[in-house]
């Protein structure tokens, strides 16, 4: 998928639009909907070169920390977030004085989250304080009633679950705004979603999304749904006047990727700028690097609701290991520490660089066994969830209404 100074390409029908590689015994497929691979990895620097984004590299992050004057974030120092779309020009335009907004989502379809689901959120919220811009959160609950077969009842209540947790990570009130599509499907974001969908033919939206003709319509509308946000004329009451036409800037999972190519092709002929992306790779599965985690397995994630009992127990029963089979070849031969599922946990969560190079030195020599890299793990990432769950439960219903009422944020620059 090709850049051009025009605005990107996005072909008819074709093998590569929504993520699978040519070749029937290399196909992986990354779209908003599928997450597959060969052998159950996904290569991501092949991602990269079929979706034509650009690599997250050393000199943008060193970047990232100048302009912020605060460290990056461990997401960004170690790899999570990996690949982008004119982040480079973001920041230039913010050098430059120029402000801009972030954009973000979750798609509602289940009450609890996982450390994945939890990921983007952590990221924004790091985003949103290093650069003190607004945030507006999509939660698309009309997309779970087109994929999932839920109730308008069931998605608009999980909307709402789902919200309090988004709010428990600390995002600023002043600054964020969170909607969801059901009730904010307001007539400035329609005219948009209009435009946008006026704009796009059938057969970009298969070509890009893999849609055939046995999927149901609203398959086809979505994409516009989700694409609207991206331009600032779709909150009027939070942008007008001199940020009638700001930046967006979207942090997301690679997956959704095709969204965002859709509305980066269509951004230029509706007179807005091209929403910016940095995308993340996926969370692993405690089993191992298979793709997305499963909701449909409970053992394959910790929960933001999961006890300090069940935590312990997901990571020594079920977090795959690269240690060896017995204590003797352990101390002999080390660990693979590139199939570890403890270390790459490790690897997003635990901040300390120094402990972590230690830990790894020492797991991958022999000289730390698995259990005592489990321990630290379960001690981690209980700390995390025991950390959200308070947050979550100071959570009330009022303040839910207030993060989603329709309002101006006037200190969102502040």
């Amino acid at each position: 998928m090709a850049s051009t100074a025009g605005g990107e390409t996005l072909a008819a029908p074709d093998p590569i639009a929504d993520g699978r590689t040519e070749g029937v015994e290399e196909e992986q497929v990354v779209n908003p909907w599928e997450v597959s691979a060969k052998g159950g990895k996904i290569d991501y620097d092949k991602l990269v070169d079929k979706f034509g984004c650009q690599r997250l590299d050393d000199s943008l992050i060193q970047r990232f920390e100048r302009i912020t004057g605060r460290r990056a974030h461990v997401f960004l120092r170690r790899g999570l977030f990996f690949a982008h779309r004119d982040l480079s020009d973001i920041l230039d335009a913010y050098e430059r004085g120029e402000k801009f907004y972030l954009y973000t989502g979750r798609g509602p379809s289940s009450e609890s989250l996982h450390l994945g689901h939890l990921v983007p959120f952590m990221f924004t919220k790091y985003l949103q304080d290093v650069f003190k811009v607004p945030l507006v959160i999509q939660l698309t609950d009309d997309e779970k009633c087109m994929w999932k077969g839920l109730s308008v009842e069931e998605s608009e209540r999980l909307a709402r679950e789902n919200a309090k947790d988004i709010i428990a990570c600390g995002f600023d009130i002043e600054r964020t705004f969170i909607f969801a599509d059901f009730s904010y499907m307001s007539p400035p974001i329609y005219k948009n979603i209009v435009r946008i969908a006026n704009c796009v033919t059938g057969n970009k939206i298969v070509g890009i999304f893999g849609l055939t003709l046995e999927d149901y319509g609203g398959k086809f509308f979505f994409p516009y749904i989700q694409a609207a946000p991206s331009f600032p004329s779709s909150f009027p009451h939070i942008f007008s006047g001199k940020h009638s036409n700001l930046r967006c800037l979207i942090p997301c999972a690679i997956d959704q990727d095709p969204y965002f190519r859709m509305t980066r092709d269509v951004a230029p002929r509706l007179s807005y700028h091209k929403p910016a992306l940095i995308e993340s790779k996926f969370f692993p599965a405690l089993q191992g690097e298979s793709g997305k985690m499963s909701a449909s397995d409970p053992n394959s994630a910790i929960y933001v609701t999961d006890s300090l009992k069940d935590i312990k127990n997901k990571v020594n029963k079920y977090a795959f290991s690269g240690g060896q089979d017995t204590l003797e070849k352990q101390r002999k031969y080390g660990a693979n520490l590139e199939v570890d599922v403890p270390v790459k946990y490790l690897n997003f969560f635990l901040d300390d660089d120094a402990e972590l190079s230690s830990i790894k030195e020492k797991y991958g020599s022999g000289a730390m066994l698995t259990g005592e890299v489990k321990a630290r793990l379960i001690e981690v990432l209980s700390e995390i969830v025991e950390r959200h769950q308070r947050a979550r439960a100071a959570v009330t219903e009022e303040m839910v209404d207030a993060f989603m009422a329709v309002r101006p944020l006037p200190r969102m620059f502040a």
